[in-house]
């Protein structure tokens, strides 16, 4: 199911509360499991409708990238709303980027890039 699947994502994803123009939105579907992230171009009102829907024009982050426009409400590209596309269950949020503080049990020694707790090396991108 879905929803079980997505509070997995949400237990190791940084998401956002909300989804604007420029942000990175990872798009899971159930049958079958995928996972793809995507790149918000643009979000216009559909004044089509009598409710509020959105036009949300994305780059699916594939090789090549796909350019696509799917219609939802903001429930539906907040992450707070579990939607059906051709029968098929989806879920779509934005993702918070930046760098992300280091696990609490990391030693200082750790945090330098110097050794991870496995005695592998690792290194954090600037």
């Amino acid at each position: 199911m879905l929803q079980e699947f997505v509070d997995e994502l949400k237990k190791v994803v940084p998401f956002k509360d909300a989804t604007g123009a420029g942000d990175l939105v990872l798009i899971a579907a159930d049958n079958p499991r995928t996972l793809v992230y995507a790149l918000v171009d643009s979000l216009e009102p559909d004044s089509q409708r009598k409710e509020k829907w959105w036009h949300v024009h994305m780059y699916l982050l594939t090789v090549p990238p796909q350019e696509t426009v799917w219609t939802l409400r903001e429930p539906q590209f907040t992450g707070k709303e579990i939607f059906t596309m051709g029968g098929e269950q989806r879920f779509l949020q934005a993702v918070r980027l930046g760098v992300q503080p280091a696990p609490p049990e990391l030693s200082e020694r750790d945090r330098s890039g110097n050794a991870s707790p496995a005695g592998k090396p690792f290194r954090r991108l600037k």
